[in-house]
């Protein structure tokens, strides 16, 4: 997965560790990397959500190492998707984010017939993580 770089170099889409204030350490945000100018950038799709989980921290956040596959669905379909030895497959991340989607679905009409509404509005909010607009 691939964008252009302002250099005019490819930019690979990759998972890589944000430091935030020198000492929180968030890895598994995806991340355009180019190679030639070595410029990147935060996955446009999870900006937002990244920028929300800074404001938490604050600006003197205690130093901590946080997993971003674990607080934003998108990013844990890039995580799962990925390999060591393989680049980044968009059939693959569509396959997974499918399966995910259909799981989310299911939990959340469990919790409807339970009518545990802070659980459909979590749910909800994951199901809204892997809208269409980050398969690209």
């Amino acid at each position: 997965m691939f964008k252009r770089c302002i250099c005019g170099e490819a930019m690979a889409l990759g998972l890589r560790q944000v430091l935030y204030s020198k000492t929180v350490g968030i890895s598994g945000v995806p991340v355009y990397a180019c190679g030639q100018c070595s410029r990147s950038e935060v996955y446009p799709g999870v900006k937002s959500d990244l920028s929300r989980l800074l404001s938490e921290l604050g600006p003197k956040p205690l130093p901590r190492e946080i997993r971003f596959d674990e607080l934003h669905e998108w990013a844990r379909m890039l995580s799962q998707a990925s390999s060591a030895s393989l680049p980044l497959s968009g059939a693959r991340i569509v396959q997974l984010t499918e399966e995910r989607t259909n799981e989310l679905l299911d939990l959340l009409l469990i919790a409807s017939s339970l009518d545990d509404t802070a659980w459909k509005r979590e749910l909800e909010g994951r199901l809204s993580q892997l809208n269409g607009q980050y398969i690209t």
